[in-house]
């Protein structure tokens, strides 16, 4: 269909005589001489293979066929200004983040608000997914995922490491006579039974290998679900300390021992390398980066 077209320049060279009638002035708003306005016209008209203005004495006029083709081009030209201006605006002011679940749920979005009070020319939007960002055709501006940190043509930064403990209820605990041992946490459910973190955990505390007690075996996919289910009693969670700080200090959740494993895989920034220098992604790296290391600094 394009083929078909004549070229962008010289329709909008015709647009601009049309709107103001005058080959001079539109050169003017163009930049170009009234001699190259009356070549891009009569390249035009021998494109369409009819006259688009007529010569009354100094003035010019529109025929029959430049009257139905000018407000349609006039028209055409608004729209495309208008998809561009909104284009620079949503790159310009809104920045769009695709993060973890868990890491949204028990971090990020609690913190949101106080970037947004630092920045209020940009509007956050937050996407929680497990899917990897495929930033060359999903409209992203940054993800925080899970992995090694090596990511072909992106710009990764460190977070968090994926640090991980038992937790449980009170209540749950109480429903022994405490958890004074790791070898108390076996006469007790575990939320998610088949989770690896469970095994090696109980390792670094010195137990042999076992099979845990079956609890309800949830799979509920998230670490923060598995999590709401150790709070209502459900069992014990193997949970990353850091997310938690609340809950531990509200009692709703308890860590019984300071032993806690780390997982090779960690919690990443990342983001296009040719992307590193739009303002937005400058200004929400350096201030998630400040409150990454907040959080590592933190006690319950």
């Amino acid at each position: 269909m394009s083929e078909n077209l004549p070229p962008l320049p010289t329709l909008r060279v015709f647009e601009a005589a049309a709107r103001h009638l005058n080959f001079t002035r539109a050169g003017e708003e163009l930049g170009m001489t009234q001699a190259a306005v009356s070549y891009h016209i009569k390249l035009l008209e021998e494109r369409i293979g009819a006259t688009l203005f007529v010569r009354h004495g100094r003035k010019i006029d529109l025929t029959d066929v430049g009257s139905t083709l000018a407000p349609a081009l006039s028209g055409a030209f608004r729209s495309i200004a208008n998809a561009f201006d909104a284009a620079k605006s949503n790159v310009g002011s809104t920045l769009l983040i695709s993060a973890l679940p868990t890491l949204s749920a028990q971090w990020l979005a609690r913190r949101l608000g106080a970037f947004q009070v630092l920045h209020p020319e940009f509007a956050v939007r937050l996407d929680t997914s497990t899917t990897l960002v495929d930033f060359d055709n999903d409209n992203i501006d940054v993800g925080i995922r899970g992995g090694m940190g090596d990511y072909p043509g992106l710009v990764s930064h460190l977070l968090l490491r994926a640090e991980y403990t038992p937790m449980l209820s009170p209540a749950l605990a109480a429903s022994i006579g405490g958890v004074k041992t790791p070898a108390d946490l076996l006469k007790l459910p575990f939320v998610n039974d088949g989770d690896t973190w469970n095994a090696q955990w109980l390792e670094l505390a010195g137990l042999p290998p076992t099979e845990v007690l079956r609890g309800p075996n949830l799979g509920l996919g998230s670490q923060y679900l598995d999590a709401a289910a150790a709070i209502s009693g459900g069992g014990i969670a193997m949970l990353t300390p850091a997310f938690y700080r609340e809950e531990l200090r509200d009692g709703r959740l308890i860590q019984p021992f300071d032993i806690v494993g780390v997982d090779a895989l960690s919690y990443w920034l990342v983001y296009p390398h040719a992307r590193r220098t739009l303002p937005k992604i400058r200004a929400f790296r350096d201030w998630l980066l400040a409150e990454a290391e907040i959080l590592q600094n933190q006690t319950v």
